[in-house]
């Protein structure tokens, strides 16, 4: 797995601890690292609710999961248009409140990410004196159809950084609002 970034501190043991993906030959994967300036508990508290991933991710425009929101759980997700896709279903397959760790599959919909998986950590620091968070983003993917593995990761990626663009926006937004509690109560 290539890294952004990640090659010694915190954010290296972070990543081994954290961040482990089976690779095959026809896929490629990426780590991109984020740092917002808003506390732990409320990027998390965004981040946790696999049932509102619109909350934060600026591409999908509606979600529903059936049963409750539970390891296993399913998500039928709508994608904005502009993009080459309408919609997906993920699978929830860890989410751990002490260490702050979500990680998803994609198991079907109507996209080119087959085989993609993604783990996304939370981990407290301080930005400029006060409570911020390192959030960590890592994928595995199939290369698609008629792309290299540069495209495809490159396409990937940006994709990521959008989402990681908005999580900043809204937490850093909810932070300067004064909002401590977490997303789940307001």
């Amino acid at each position: 797995m290539n890294g952004s970034g990640c090659g010694v501190g915190p954010q290296a043991e972070y990543v081994r601890r954290h961040h482990k993906h089976e690779m095959a030959e026809n896929q490629c994967s990426s780590i991109l690292i984020k740092h917002i300036k808003s506390p732990l508990h409320l990027v998390w508290s965004l981040v946790r609710r696999f049932d509102q991933p619109q909350k934060y991710k600026p591409f999908i425009s509606r979600c529903v999961v059936h049963g409750n929101l539970e390891i296993g759980s399913l998500r039928e997700v709508d994608v904005k248009s502009g993009l080459p896709a309408t919609t997906s279903t993920e699978r929830l397959e860890l989410l751990d409140d002490d260490e702050h760790i979500l990680s998803m599959r994609i198991i079907g919909g109507d996209h080119r990410l087959k085989n993609y998986s993604s783990i996304i950590s939370l981990h407290p620091e301080i930005i400029d004196g006060r409570p911020g968070t390192m959030v960590i983003e890592s994928f595995v993917v199939d290369v698609a159809e008629g792309n290299t593995k540069d495209e495809t990761c490159y396409f990937v990626k940006a994709l990521i950084n959008c989402n990681l663009k908005s999580l900043s926006d809204v937490s850093e937004r909810l932070a300067v609002q004064g909002r401590t509690e977490s997303i789940d109560r307001i």
